[in-house]
């Protein structure tokens, strides 16, 4: 990033491309999220599409922090869908789970379960 106060387009992405966005619990995940970052963490979004396996936004940081915001929504954002997956009606439940156990294993930062790959691919737009 060279300059984080911008507007930025992100990409964040599920591990393994695994299609959680299908359906529409997970997808009000991400929406809710989206509403409180905006209100409470000063994430100023222009725009964003919600596709099977992962989310495009162009956002900006009202803090300079876009790091911290992306780092703050991620975490969010995995932990409550995890918790759905293992609480709610979830077909595809223990397979999503291995596959999210087998992500985490891949990474110390990670103690059960990887949501989210490691890097939002950041790149600062400079026109419209």
């Amino acid at each position: 990033m060279r300059d984080a106060s911008k507007l930025h387009f992100v990409t964040l992405t599920v591990v393994d491309w695994i299609d959680v966005f299908t359906r529409k619990v997970y997808k009000d995940c991400i929406l809710d999220s989206l509403r409180f970052c905006m209100a409470n963490k000063g994430m100023v979004l222009f725009g964003y599409v919600i596709m099977s396996n992962h989310l495009h936004m162009l956002v900006q940081s009202g803090s300079g922090d876009l790091s911290g915001l992306l780092r703050d929504f991620k975490k969010f954002t995995a932990k409550t869908i995890l918790k759905k997956i293992q609480t709610g009606p979830e077909s595809r439940r223990e397979w999503m789970l291995e596959r999210f156990a087998r992500a985490a294993g891949r990474h110390s930062r990670n103690k059960t379960y990887q949501f989210w790959k490691y890097g939002n691919h950041p790149e600062e737009v400079y026109s419209e």
